[in-house]
């Protein structure tokens, strides 16, 4: 990866780490998630606007189809997460489970299902990572509370629509030659044509409750989590995909340290050690 590449991913790393931290502090919930979505198209409208001038870009029917696809996927993967998060799942539990199930998803469908063979190095990295999720989550036999169970079970649901997602954008940006900045803003018009629908019937009032009480936060992740994404398909554009997936998963990291340190929620050093153990098996992955 360049040093541009590298830049861009670990930024990109820390502002989505940051994010969900906001939105597991907050409570989350099916209107922030909607209004936040709908803010974000009008933070980010008017530099849309000028990149569309600037580089002379014309929208395609296969555009906006890839759009919408990816906007859909996204819907699927804001609601299964802060479904997580709301199931009474840890950040620091929740997040690297999340982010790390996409990278071994592949190893794994590779293996099963295209004949692949990975290296040794990748071997060992996959089971760095499933290691590294049992010391994450404790003792698998002894999750008493059905809440963390099905927390659990949202995030790695979560991590898979993480893996379909990924490869599905790279292919948008990199062979389709979408600018990253409009594709993202597609993708989220796409996602709030159903999502606010959605939390309007489903929990009417939530939105405008939303935004009375969680204002502040609202308007933060709809700049953080755009942003975020951006930057990470800016570096797709011109890095592989095989690279740049496992490096951003540095977020693990962060989400870690922001999860034990300022929400307490304990553990802080057997945590860190099974986020560092992921990030490396997913390393492994990469390289391997």
């Amino acid at each position: 990866m360049t040093v541009v590449a590298i830049v861009l991913v670990l930024v990109s790393a820390f502002v989505h780490a940051s994010w969900n931290f906001l939105l597991k502090k907050s409570g989350g919930g099916t209107g922030l998630v909607a209004l936040a979505s709908l803010l974000s198209l009008g933070i980010y409208l008017p530099v849309v606007v000028g990149v569309i001038l600037l580089q002379g870009y014309t929208f395609q029917w296969i555009h906006l189809a890839l759009m919408f696809g990816s906007g859909m996927i996204h819907t699927v993967y804001f609601l299964l997460l802060d479904r997580a998060y709301r199931s009474g799942g840890d950040l620091s539990i929740v997040y690297p489970l999340a982010r790390a199930t996409g990278p071994l998803l592949t190893v794994v469908v590779a293996i099963a299902l295209l004949g692949e063979r990975p290296g040794a190095t990748a071997i060992a990295g996959a089971v760095l990572i499933g290691a590294s999720a049992l010391l994450l989550t404790g003792n698998p036999f002894a999750w008493h509370r059905a809440e963390a169970r099905k927390a659990i079970g949202f995030a790695l649901l979560t991590g898979f629509c993480i893996t379909v997602y990924t490869v599905f954008d790279k292919q948008s940006v990199a062979a389709w030659l979408i600018p990253p900045l409009v594709y993202d803003w597609g993708c989220n018009a796409s996602r709030c044509a159903v999502l606010v629908p959605w939390a309007q019937h489903r929990a009417p009032g939530a939105m405008a409750a939303a935004w009375r009480e969680r204002r502040r936060t609202a308007l933060a992740i709809a700049f953080l989590s755009p942003l975020s994404y951006i930057l990470v398909l800016t570096a797709m554009v011109y890095t592989p995909v095989s690279l740049v997936a496992p490096a951003r998963e540095v977020s693990i990291l962060f989400a870690a340290l922001m999860g034990a340190h300022f929400l307490r929620e304990g553990n802080l050093m057997r945590r860190l050690v099974a986020a560092a153990g992921m990030a490396l098996g997913i390393a492994g992955l990469a390289f391997g």
